[in-house]
């Protein structure tokens, strides 16, 4: 299975509006939306049937038994992360709470124990030899980048025989797009013509070619400021990474989105554009290494 990657330095460039319309071009029968914080991509997927959900289990929280407690502050004076506090009885502040099992360690009698936490919820599309893998993470939850993981390997469990799988990656750095660059064989970063959009395109080459992975760029909305999309160009050529294509602004593409569409579904000039930076995607991804 050829693993395509999507991901921006930054929110907002249109990063799942280019992958839904991968998926719709390549009729993916495996794809993923990894952006576990704020996922969206199920909004404009064309789901019907009802999907498998399933409870993730992050990080466990310490759970102090009033029962048993002595109130001797041990935990309280040992809590690194200050989660513990007392008022008539000593308890757990669970947001704060990192689940590391000190107060647990120290507790003179027993009365702290771990109790494993309901930190997100994932979500498994099966249907006609399709497979949609996404997931939810639970406000105020940690492990972003665990629930990534997960995400994509319950998508490839369920679609072993498919031939391409398309993830929709979190904008950003952090620890989603690490678990999200895992294994994958192809990054196209979806750029956006502006004085931060560039920035963080550049970081998120970095992070991408750290991973030694085939790294490509698009921009999104280029005719929005034509200088800055020139220097994105130029940077690519200097860089020595793929320039897939332009995709012009197109208030036609806001509308599609909203009636639950792909930009691929509708004439417009964005899903004429869309379609060019899909070939040349797919022409560099089944490129042989040499050839």
């Amino acid at each position: 299975m050829k693993q395509l990657l999507i991901l921006s330095g930054k929110g907002g460039t249109g990063k799942t509006t280019i992958a839904s319309a991968f998926i719709k071009l390549a009729d993916a029968k495996a794809y993923a939306d990894c952006d576990v914080d704020a996922p969206n991509l199920h909004l404009i997927a064309g789901w019907d049937a009802e999907p498998e959900r399933t409870d993730y289990y992050g990080l466990s929280k310490a759970e102090i038994h009033p029962e048993l407690c002595t109130q001797c502050g041990q935990c309280q004076q040992n809590c690194r992360f200050d989660a513990i506090s007392i008022d008539e009885n000593y308890k757990v502040d669970p947001f704060s709470c990192e689940g590391c099992g000190v107060c647990e360690y120290v507790c003179p009698v027993n009365a702290i124990t771990l109790i494993p936490s309901v930190d997100g919820e994932l979500t498994l599309y099966s249907d006609s030899g399709r497979v949609f893998s996404t997931a939810q993470l639970k406000m105020g939850s940690g492990n972003s980048g665990l629930l990534v993981t997960e995400v994509k390997k319950r998508m490839k469990s369920a679609a072993v025989n498919a031939e391409l799988a398309i993830i929709d990656g979190s904008p950003g750095i952090g620890c989603p797009i690490i678990a999200s660059l895992s294994g994958v064989d192809m990054v196209l970063i979806v750029a956006e013509p502006s004085i931060s959009g560039i920035s963080d395109m550049e970081r998120i080459i970095k992070t991408a070619t750290n991973f030694r992975i085939k790294t490509a760029v698009c921009v999104n909305k280029f005719d929005t400021n034509i200088e800055i999309t020139e220097k994105i160009e130029s940077f690519c050529n200097q860089q020595g990474l793929e320039f897939m294509g332009r995709i012009p602004f197109d208030s036609k593409a806001v509308k599609a989105v909203n009636n639950g569409q792909t930009i691929a579904d509708i004439d417009c000039t964005s899903g004429t554009a869309v379609k060019e930076v899909y070939h040349n995607t797919m022409k560099l991804l089944l490129k042989k290494v040499g050839a």
